[in-house]
């Protein structure tokens, strides 16, 4: 960040989109990659100097259907962390509860990597998870692959989309998708093929609430990784009062965390 664009909002940054990789718990090799460690301290010191005062720990394809490393993040991280989870299919209805209680409010379908439950098991695991415990649906996903998708992603009940789309091709369909009432991720400004700035300011004309900033911490396999410049980014592309919603408040009520007061 620069002194020049400081962060608008009185609550600080809600970071919607973070991984933590610790080798205490069981990676699975994806594709042979397998992340160095990025332990809850590493991200509490590249997270604290940005204002960041809560936020969202995401499983990666390397973490498959492990939870351990997940509820054990949240609970050194505190009550304004929540988790998104990748579960198989079988998990069962008190599997999902246990893991609502203990902080998990989403799950993932890893569309674009691997490592998570199926596409056919998409509508099905979906809808239980929402009916049951109110869990939306992430999807990381390649904008390219939307069309043929857009009428399943429609059904379902909640969504979110990683990483802005990932490119331009496609990227009509996201926007559709936006105006349904999806949810997208400004994330991953390293990693993906399009403009970040006029992305959001896309999105942000069809609903100005649906845009989630996240850091992406720590950018496994990235073309670059996070810097702070890219909350500058942020500020710059959409002014104050939707930089504030996007990189604060539309998130921190999609996934339900209260904030302390600033």
């Amino acid at each position: 960040m620069t002194e020049s664009s400081p962060i608008p909002t009185g609550q600080g940054v809600f970071d919607a989109h973070l991984h933590i990789i610790d080798p205490r718990f069981p990676l699975t090799p994806n594709r042979g990659f397998v992340p160095e460690p990025f332990t809850v301290p590493d991200y509490r010191r590249s997270a604290t100097p940005l204002g960041v005062v809560g936020g969202v720990v995401v499983s990666g394809s390397f973490q498959g259907f492990d939870q351990t490393y997940l509820v054990n993040a949240l609970e050194e991280l505190g009550p304004t962390y929540v988790g998104v989870a990748q579960v198989p299919a079988a998990t069962t209805d008190r599997e999902l509860e246990d893991l609502s209680g203990k902080g998990v409010r989403a799950v993932r379908f890893n569309l674009f990597r691997g490592g998570s439950a199926e596409l056919d098991q998409l509508e099905d695991l979906a809808a239980r998870a929402y009916d049951l415990v109110g869990w939306h649906t992430e999807l990381y996903v390649h904008s390219r692959d939307l069309p043929e998708l857009e009428g399943r992603l429609l059904s379902l009940p909640r969504i979110s989309i990683d990483h802005l789309g990932m490119a331009d091709d496609g990227f009509d369909a996201l926007l559709r998708l936006v105006e349904k009432g999806a949810h997208i991720k400004a994330t991953g400004f390293g990693r993906i093929a399009h403009d970040p700035g006029r992305a959001m300011r896309a999105i942000a004309t069809v609903n100005p609430e649906a845009l989630m900033f996240g850091t992406d911490l720590p950018s496994t396999r990235a073309d670059r990784p996070f810097r702070p410049t890219d909350i500058d980014l942020v500020v710059e592309t959409l002014g104050p009062d939707d930089a504030r919603r996007a990189l604060c408040t539309n998130a921190a009520a999609f996934y339900r965390v209260d904030l302390p007061a600033a």
